[in-house]
């Protein structure tokens, strides 16, 4: 799911070809991505482009008229830069925002449908939009750290859960924990004073990195190629391959269609974390260091 660097960097991308544009057509090749029924969404047809915003990890287009056309990608949605009037040919495309220099395409990878489309009217409505997390750039270390700790969860969850903090998510959270040498399944409430910093720090330093590298390529190009998987990545997607700071395989804890990568030597003291599924089938034989991980492998 594109994050926080990733919104930033479309946005980036997006102003300088629609900001002052006026959406001449809304094209949608699957009906079932638009959310809202009113306003309706010609209504949106004809205005003039007045603000781009990003929502936690919605992309909203300002149009005159208090309009807002907000766009959820969510897994596998993307979003594309294509010649203007480009056809929707294809189960994946699902809508066609059309300027004259260019239209704004949203595809959606997979058989599932899962992104959403809403055109809302006012302020106080596309409030309602926001799950309520904190900007992490917006606010102190004691403000973060009493936001994190309203429910006692692992530092994991408590990174990618939106009703706390904006626009994290799976990818970004594996690599925030990575800098700050933490483990993914500590308690909130568990952390010292001194671990709080050290979290906070990582989260917007590694924020703050990805950001101005994302956006910097999206003023050259738009950023056709947008995945939580970079080479440039410590541990996220990593899996197997060696830690940046001290060399070790990361590691990795699946569970559903989701996986944490981590450094048990960086970041949880050589143990190694158990994994739902493969702890089940070798229950006592898990290892439960990176010694103990060897020997298990040389078997």
């Amino acid at each position: 799911m594109p994050e926080l660097p990733d919104i930033s960097a479309y946005l980036t991308a997006l102003e300088p070809r629609v900001g002052g544009q006026p959406l001449e057509h809304v094209r949608l090749g699957s009906p079932f991505l638009l959310r809202t029924v009113q306003p309706p969404l010609k209504t949106a047809e004809g205005r003039t482009v007045r603000g781009l915003r990003r929502i936690g990890k919605r992309i909203a287009i300002g149009l005159e008229g208090d309009l807002w056309l907000v766009i959820h990608l969510m897994i596998a949605g993307r979003l594309h830069w294509r010649p203007p009037n480009t056809k929707l040919a294809g189960r994946q495309n699902l809508a066609a925002f059309d300027f004259s220099e260019g239209s704004l395409v949203l595809t959606e990878a997979g058989s599932k449908r899962r992104a959403a489309l809403h055109l809302i009217q006012g302020e106080e409505n596309l409030a309602a939009l926001d799950p309520g997390g904190i900007e992490v750039f917006a606010c102190d270390l004691d403000t973060f750290r009493s936001v994190l700790t309203v429910e006692n969860h692992t530092l994991k969850r408590a990174l990618t859960d939106p009703r706390l903090l904006s626009g994290i998510g799976n990818a970004y959270s594996d690599e925030i924990l990575h800098a700050a040498q933490l483990s993914p399944i500590t308690l909130t409430q568990k952390l010292g004073p001194d671990d709080w910093r050290k979290l906070f720090d990582a989260t917007r330093t590694t924020l703050e990195r990805w950001i101005a590298k994302l956006r910097s390529e999206a003023e050259d190009s738009f950023p056709e190629k947008v995945t939580a998987f970079r080479k440039d990545m410590a541990v996220h997607g990593r899996y197997g391959l060696p830690c940046p700071r001290c060399g070790e395989k990361v590691l990795r804890i699946r569970y559903a269609d989701k996986e944490t990568n981590y450094c048990a030597r960086c970041q949880t003291g050589g143990k190694v974390l158990a994994d739902r599924s493969l702890s089940r089938l070798l229950g006592a034989d898990w290892p439960r260091t990176l010694d103990e991980l060897e020997a298990l492998k040389r078997r």
